[in-house]
């Protein structure tokens, strides 16, 4: 966009946990807990018309991070979110503080146009402080979130169990699986996966260390990490760590739960392992020939000491 918008424990026993919030390093594992900060309210999705400099209208989609301490990272996004329409162009980034009367002004320089955050909604002023348009909050919600498990599927976890994890998983004290986690069964071949997750929200901290978790397919690891209004690298979420970038960065806010759907086929004598994975419905991989050649193995969440949680997860074996 170019107006500013050019803005483990025992051994053998099963464990199950509950937290209260912030921990140690600043994580809010639930959205109850993440209400106490303020900041937690505005961050989020925006989404709606404006009108640009030569009087056409258009569609925008804007994010806005929490940095904590009332600082906002927006990020404009030129014919809507990514996966709803983003043409792909440059993004347009603007940090401002929350002023006293709860207002937070996102310019892409002074004298230019502005966006002012208030209230649940964005209004974008000229430069010359003529209203443009207004976005309404959005909270966007995966086409395939609460899939049910279809009949022949291994429900690998549903809340009420943790049979299908090596011993040491654990669970929280509402049914979600928490990080460090590996499936008993190493001979996955083959197979159809899906599995939700929920990344904490983590305001002060930065990279790696914002909401880390990973989910290792016979060695592939595709990441989990609050990459909410960041580019899509290869070590933040949806990327093939530190190998292949997601398509898109479709990344939602921190504490919203995500999908990860993934078809993968095991290597063979002659042909290595190929992957093609949807975050949040959307294709971020698609057909990938993986580097490691591994013709079955095992799945697993990583623990990165911060607290990721995990539910609804079944896989389908062809």
């Amino acid at each position: 966009m170019k107006p500013l918008i050019q803005l483990t424990l025992f051994s053998s026993i099963f464990l199950t946990y509950a937290f209260s919030a912030p921990d140690k390093k600043g994580a809010y594992s639930t959205p109850e807990d993440a209400a106490k900060d303020p900041d937690f309210s505005i961050q989020g999705e925006y989404e709606g018309a404006y009108t640009k400099g030569n009087g056409n209208k258009s569609i925008v989609g804007i994010q806005v991070v929490a940095l904590g301490n009332r600082i906002f990272n927006a990020v404009g996004f030129e014919g809507g979110l990514p996966g709803n329409g983003w043409d792909l162009s440059e993004r347009a980034q603007s940090e401002a503080k929350q002023a006293d009367d709860g207002s937070v002004t996102f310019k892409k320089e002074e004298g230019g146009s502005s966006a002012v955050l208030k209230e649940g909604k964005l209004t974008i002023y000229s430069a010359e402080g003529k209203a443009l348009g207004t976005l309404n909050r959005v909270e966007r919600k995966s086409p395939t979130l609460g899939m049910k498990a279809p009949e022949g599927a291994i429900k690998l976890f549903d809340g009420s169990s943790l049979d299908h994890w090596k011993t040491g998983a654990r669970k929280t004290e509402d049914g979600l699986l928490m990080e460090g986690v590996n499936s008993a069964r190493n001979d996955f071949k083959n197979f159809t996966l899906h599995i939700e997750f929920r990344i904490p929200y983590m305001p002060k901290a930065r990279g790696q260390g914002r909401g880390n978790s990973g989910m290792y397919l016979l060695g592939t690891e595709t990441q989990m990490l609050d990459s909410f209004g960041l580019s899509g690298e290869s070590n933040e979420c949806g990327g093939l760590y530190k190998w292949k970038k997601p398509d898109v960065n479709m990344c939602y806010p921190p504490l919203r739960w995500q999908t990860y759907d993934v078809e993968f086929q095991a290597a063979t004598k002659n042909t290595p392992p190929i992957m093609t994975v949807k975050h949040n419905g959307i294709i971020i991989h698609d057909k990938v020939k993986l580097r490691k050649r591994s013709s079955q193995g095992n799945i697993h969440l990583q623990n990165h000491s911060n607290p990721v949680r995990y539910r609804n997860i079944w896989i389908v074996e062809n």
